[in-house]
This record gives structure tokens, C-alpha cells and sequence, in this order.
């Protein structure tokens, strides 16, 4: 099973956002995200939350998912 990382930290930096202000731009839930931030990596992701913030980001969701293990 592969494993992937979320780079929504790195993308609110850049930006200047809280998680906060993740949660209200993507419409994903605030402890969602925190959650998401905090585990540094996973094997499953709900595909609306993901597709949500790479739209809150303006990004193509392969550049907010990092794949560890294939």
C-alpha cells in the first residue's frame, strides 16, 4: 500500500495563512486539516477534502500530495 504526505503546511507558509484560514478558504474542516497537518504520512485521504484545498491553493492536486511509498 503506498503512502502519501500532505504539503498543506508548506503551502499555507508560503501564503501567509493559519490552518485557520485553510479550513475557511477550502471549505475542509478545521480539525481535518490540523489532522492532515499532524500526521506525517497516511495511506488514505477523503478525494473531496484534498480536491478542496488544492482548489483553496490554486494548485494541481499532485503538487500538494507527496508520495513516500509506492
Amino acid at each position: 500500500m503506498g503512502l502519501i504526505r500532505l504539503r498543506i503546511k508548506e503551502f499555507a507558509e508560503e501564503r501567509g495563512w493559519t490552518l485557520k484560514e485553510v479550513a475557511d478558504r477550502s471549505d475542509v474542516n478545521y480539525k481535518t486539516i490540523v489532522s492532515y497537518v499532524r500526521r506525517d504520512r497516511m495511506a488514505m485521504i477523503d478525494y473531496t477534502a484534498l480536491l478542496k484545498l488544492a482548489r483553496a491553493f490554486e494548485i494541481p492536486i499532485e503538487d500538494l500530495v507527496e508520495v513516500l511509498e509506492e
